[in-house]
């Protein structure tokens, strides 16, 4: 979520900062006035100074027109109505002179090597007509559209980041969090917790009242309750049929007693195999009562300190007594001590499961391999232990599959293997009741692995 959630943000935050752009674009273009407005202020000033000129020259001669000229930072001159030069700054050589513009009343613009000249004919208060000469210097000036937008963005345009991404930030925020309460509720429920739910306020601004993101929130909460109830609902079927199923079971193997009684001998096959079936039948009602008891558990109860090593010790003789008639050895191995914290039964059961399940599956005389090790990540212990066997192993597209209850591989499905598929599915929920982890995987050279983690407890000094 923190990778949407950058997304959204940066989105958000070019598109501001476009949006600020190119309005300042905007703003700068109708700010630069146009060049007539321009010019026109120009001619107005050069005819007024052109006047003043001439009243100055009239008034007391050269003298007073150098005293207006320095007064005013000005390089002029004057001449009469014929071109001739009466006083003021001595203008360029007329060669090589460029005009440059040529504007109303006979006002000219003309670039003489690295000087600008403005001509004015302007009349003076005695009716004397007279040529006002501006001299300017020519300095070239490099000027770039950046440069304006950086004068007039600095500092706005900084304000307006800060200013919009703080916005941006809240508003992304308004956005992600209830899709990241979303998530999380939704990990939960997929992890198995099917009281998750998303938490939803008592009372929401009208605003946000019947926003989309309420309705998503609500469809999901009504969807997990409908989950948890048809769950619930095929539990409680399942331990009922479970339970319904022992009577009747208990009342066959009572008439089967009987029946070999009076039966003839000939009859001893049969009912030896309706013995057989019925114990078969026993058995898988056991499995889904110790299943269904062990769903409804939210975490192992009667807690204790156990040596995997000693409880696997336990489970290898009964385990070599059943992998006897497939000549099949049962080997054991351990590095090192292992101790966990758990519930004694579960544990056997899960492993006891996993072990019974690779001695069905591996080839006759190949043998079943238990191998009990530690790790270490992060600072934190964990106790392994590896069963692998050497039977067809498992696709891998199934590998988390086959810890489903009743699944079993379709190569796999045979009368001769036996199981019903409910094994494995209590090894994993009772591995799981002990915050540990239950994976498979094939192995080289032919067979399946299963790894059992668990969280190791911290051993007693001395």
């Amino acid at each position: 979520m923190r990778g949407l959630f950058l997304k959204i943000f940066a989105i958000f935050w070019i598109a501001q900062t476009l949006i600020f752009l190119i309005s300042t674009a905007l703003i700068l273009r109708h700010r630069r006035p146009s060049p007539g407005i321009i010019f026109d202020t120009l001619f107005s000033s050069l005819r007024s100074q052109a006047r003043e000129t001439a009243s100055a020259f009239e008034s007391g001669g050269c003298a007073t027109l150098d005293t207006w000229a320095a007064a005013h930072h000005q390089n002029i001159a004057l001449e009469d109505a014929e071109g001739r030069e009466l006083c003021g700054a001595t203008a360029p050589a007329s060669p090589g002179t460029q005009v440059v513009n040529s504007y109303p009343e006979q006002i000219t613009g003309t670039q003489a090597a690295r000087q600008y000249i403005w001509k004015v004919p302007v009349v003076s208060a005695s009716g004397q007509r007279y040529f006002f000469l501006l001299i300017r210097p020519h300095i070239p000036e490099k000027h770039h559209w950046y440069q304006d937008l950086l004068h007039f963005a600095f500092p706005q345009l900084l304000v307006a980041i800060a200013v919009g991404g703080a916005t941006t930030y809240a508003l992304v925020l308004l956005f992600t969090r209830p899709l990241v309460r979303l998530r999380t509720a939704a990990r939960e429920l997929a992890g198995g917790r099917l009281d998750a739910r998303v938490p939803q306020a008592a009372q929401a601004p009208h605003v946000f009242e019947e926003d989309e993101f309420k309705a998503l929130v609500h469809d999901f909460n009504h969807m997990a309750d409908r989950l948890e109830s048809l769950v619930s609902a095929q539990r409680l079927l399942l331990r009922d049929v479970s339970h319904e199923l022992r009577s009747p079971l208990a009342r066959l193997s009572v008439a089967l007693e009987l029946a070999r009684e009076d039966a003839a001998p000939e009859m001893a096959a049969h009912l030896n195999r309706i013995g057989r079936e019925a114990e078969r039948l026993n058995q898988l009602i056991g499995q889904l009562l110790t299943l269904s008891s062990m769903e409804a558990l939210e975490k192992a109860d009667n807690i204790e300190t156990i040596s995997l090593r000693h409880l696997v010790d336990e489970i290898i003789p009964d385990a070599e007594y059943e992998a006897r008639q497939q000549q099949t050895p049962v080997t054991f191995s351990a590095a090192e001590e292992c101790v966990i914290a758990g519930n004694r039964e579960l544990l056997y059961r899960a492993i006891e499961n996993v072990v019974r399940n690779a001695i069905r599956y591996t080839t006759p005389g190949s043998g079943v391999e238990i191998r009990l090790t530690s790790s270490q990540d992060n600072g934190r212990r964990t106790a392994v232990l590896e069963v692998s066997d050497h039977g067809p192993g498992i696709p891998e597209s199934e590998t988390d599959a086959i810890f489903r209850p009743f699944y079993r591989v379709d190569r796999a499905r045979s009368s001769d293997t036996g199981g019903f598929g409910v094994g494995l599915a209590i090894a994993e929920r009772a591995v799981r009741l002990h915050h540990g982890e239950l994976h498979a995987f094939n192995r080289e050279g032919g067979g399946a692995t299963i790894r059992m983690s668990f969280p190791a407890a911290q051993q007693k000094a001395g």
